[in-house]
Order: structure tokens, then sequence, then C-alpha cells
């Protein structure tokens, strides 16, 4: 077995080492005891403590996560409602163009989609009265406009892969639509379901441009708020708070892969246990081990 030099295992180091590297200078200069990022000072865990009484970044990163709490939910309802439009009512009037808008955020600029959000509402108060000022709720809009394109996209390749003869045959034995929607089309697809929420939860907890075009006075975002900061240079405290979003996103990631391989693991004991039962109750050798010796002698 040759065990050489190998371009691709190289190109992969050489790009986990690009990605991680500076998430890793970022989390031990937090424990920089010097005010200067680029001077080390030894070790500290005083921007941890400030960062408490920091109420600004601490407000920002809070209403972060309500904004992108809030818009993962409704971008997978909205998301999730066009994806089953587009892959099941396969004819109707404006099909094409209903495919197109419900994409197009994905290929549009930022800056222009932030600055049409922006204008809209500004009609819209002038006209309507609502929105009377910019704030979280436009922000919430913004964001659930500009995810659940990709909810969409992510949960329509899920619905075409299933088998709609289970769905069938729970509609000919009286099942109404709502009802195998409830409760055999969601289950099936709920993996899609919250891959496109995670996903929309990152990407608005991440937005920058969309919120900086329809935020408005007391509605900062984290982003919005680091930015700032970072143009009259970075401070200990952003290091500290950008440390913890990585350390809870690891968490979340490894419970979750966690959760999902120990449920794996159940399904393939419940399945094996399953066909041992039937072998045994039909009184024939298990089908696995036909061709073992034994069965075979």
């Amino acid at each position: 077995m040759k065990t050489g030099f190998r371009f691709s295992t190289f190109m992969l180091w050489a790009g986990l080492i690009f990605i991680y590297a500076p998430m890793v200078i970022l989390v031990i200069y937090s424990f920089n005891a010097s005010r200067l990022v680029t001077v080390w000072g030894g070790w500290s865990v005083n921007w941890y403590i400030a960062l408490l009484d920091n109420n600004q970044l601490i407000s920002a990163v809070f209403r972060s996560l309500e904004i992108a709490l809030y818009t993962a939910v409704a971008a997978v309802v909205l998301g999730t409602l066009a994806a089953f439009v587009l892959t099941r009512i396969t004819r109707f009037k404006g099909r094409t163009l209903f495919g197109g808008l419900v994409t197009a955020p994905l290929v549009m600029p930022e800056v222009i989609t932030g600055l049409s959000l922006l204008l809209l509402f500004v009609a819209m108060a002038q006209l309507l009265g609502w929105p009377a000022e910019r704030g979280i709720v436009t922000i919430w809009i913004a964001h659930t406009t500009f995810c659940s394109s990709y909810v969409a996209v992510v949960v329509s390749a899920r619905l075409r892969e299933l088998d709609m003869s289970i769905e069938e045959a729970a509609m000919d034995l009286g099942a109404r639509p709502w009802k195998v929607f409830l409760l055999i089309t969601i289950p099936m697809i709920a993996p899609s379901l919250a891959a496109g929420g995670m996903m929309s939860f990152a990407l608005s907890l991440d937005d920058l441009v969309l919120a900086s075009f329809v935020s408005g006075p007391g509605s900062t975002t984290l982003p919005m708020e680091v930015f700032s900061q970072v143009r009259l240079g970075v401070k200990p405290e952003i290091n500290a708070i950008a440390s913890l979003i990585l350390l809870v996103v690891s968490l979340f990631t490894f419970l979750v892969w966690f959760f999902t391989r120990r449920a794996e693991v159940r399904r393939r004991r419940a399945v094996q246990a399953a066909i041992e039962d039937a072998a045994a109750n039909s009184g024939q050798p298990d089908p696995r081990r036909a061709g073992s010796p034994a069965t075979v002698a």
C-alpha cells in the first residue's frame, strides 16, 4: 500500500487550516490580557468579565437571536408551502413566474434586495401608516423574505425524492389531504425542515447588509454592532463574544450529531429485531444467514 504524498490530501488539510486557524487564533486572543489585540500580554479572562458590563453588545446579541428565531420559524413555514406548490402542483398559470420569484433572492445581490425593501417600507409608511418606524419587525420581514428561498430549495429537493405511493395509500383509506400532509408528509421531510430552519437561523444571525438598510434606531443587530466597532479598531470584547458564539455553535453541532447518531443506532437495532422476530415467527431461517455454512449443511 502506497503512503506517498497526495495532492488531494494536502489540499484538504490546507483548506481546513485556512478555515479554522483564524478561529483558533481568535479564541486564543480572547484571553489576551493586553487591550491591544496585536500585542500578547499574557493569559486573562478580564474581557469575558468586562463583556458582562457591555450592555450595548449584550443587547445586540439577544436582539439578533430573537430575530433569527422568528426568521427561522417563518422561513420554514413559507418555504415549505412554496416548495409544496412547486413540486406537487405541476400545472397552474404563472408557475414559471412563481418559481422565479421564489428563487430570485438566491441570485439577487443583497444590496439590491435591501434597497428595494427599504423603498417598500417607506412607501407603505406613507400610504398606510405602517410601519411607523423601522425596527425588529422590518428586519424580521427582510430576513424571512431572504431565507424562505433557501428553505424552499432544500425542501423541494426532499419532496421530489419521496415515494408518493404512501400518501396515495393514506388518501385511498379515507385520510383528507391536510391530514396526509401533517401526519405523513411532514414527518418524512422533517430532516429537511430542520436543515432549512438551522440554515435560516444562521443566515439571519450573520446578516449585515439587509439589516443595515431596514433597521432603525434601537434595533442594532450583532453584526451591525461588531462592524461599527471594528471600523474603529478591534476591541477585546468582540473577541470574547465571538469565542462564546463559537462555543455555543460547536456544542449545538455536537449535540445534534450525537442524538442523530443515537437515533440511527436505535433504528438499525429495531430493524434487526423486527427481521429476527419475523424469521422466528415464520419458522424459517434468518435470510441474512441463509448463505452461512451451518445453514447450507
